[in-house]
């Protein structure tokens, strides 16, 4: 599909179809570069989430399913701070709660943007928010500026150039959202070869515990959102219970599993 530049149904309707001398080149090329263990994903420049087709590369963490998990967490409190009983947060009735649900004008930010995916996902079903991402990385903003732009979002997203919320105006947030770096150098060796060794390390490793950027996001949440202003974050089972206690002066922590059971999401509210 890479190669050819076209769909899977293709694929399957002409199996007749040969490779030009070129387009064996390439995916012969595509192969090799798979096999030195270089994701796909950053092969082909692609990934989807939350139903949109983003560009990715080395300069961001490819985007996981895993992380829809945090987009409907977001949406389930944005439900229940309009007056709606929250629904079981399965994805597909996530991506419909748009249609239903009455359009509140919030402010978010996405901490750690990278590819743009929580960003972008958000505005996609917050059409009247105003939405911040932040990022370290100049080479991670303009991939995530490029998504922005591809999906007809970039008017609802601004991007800030930054540590964590560093640069960030000290407003009354009504959520602070983020995928942090949350894996420990002592975990190393458990993490994919691939993932270590390919995708950017700033992203994945936090410190030697894991809670380090975590611990100083924390309090710059805090001062950022509003009274009752609320925090998303995803986490992993290895950090859950240190995040519970550096999360002892916020209210209404839950921690929300993935689908394989593992502590994947944790939200609170700012007293």
């Amino acid at each position: 599909m890479f190669v050819l530049g076209c769909d899977r149904a293709y694929l399957y309707g002409h199996p007749e179809r040969e490779l030009t001398a070129e387009e064996q080149s390439r995916y012969e090329d595509a192969l090799a570069r798979r096999s030195q263990g270089i994701p796909a994903q950053y092969i082909t420049g692609h990934q989807e989430f939350w139903g949109m087709d983003l560009i990715v590369s080395p300069a961001v963490l490819i985007p996981r399913p895993e992380t829809e998990h945090v987009i409907e967490r977001v949406l389930e409190l944005v439900r229940h701070s309009t007056g709606e009983t929250p629904v079981a947060p399965q994805t597909e009735s996530a991506r419909k709660w748009q249609a239903r649900a009455p359009a509140p004008h919030m402010h978010i930010v996405d901490v750690g943007t990278g590819s743009g995916c929580i960003a972008l996902a958000l505005a996609k079903e917050l059409p009247h928010a105003e939405i911040h991402a932040t990022d370290i990385s100049p080479a991670a903003l303009e991939v995530a500026g490029a998504n922005a732009a591809r999906h007809g979002l970039e008017k609802l997203i601004k991007f800030h150039e930054t540590d964590l919320l560093a640069r960030v105006e000290k407003s009354a947030f009504d959520f602070v959202v983020s995928n942090p770096p949350y894996v420990g150098e002592s975990e190393e060796e458990t993490v994919q070869l691939e993932v270590r060794k390919f995708e950017p390390r700033d992203a994945v490793f936090a410190g030697p515990t894991g809670t380090e950027v975590i611990e100083r996001l924390l309090p710059q949440a805090w001062e950022v959102l509003k009274p009752g202003g609320g925090l998303v974050m995803e986490i992993s089972g290895t950090v859950a219970a240190r995040v519970r206690e550096l999360l002892a002066s916020w209210k209404s922590i839950q921690i929300t599993n993935d689908l394989q059971g593992i502590p994947r999401v944790v939200a609170a509210r700012k007293s």
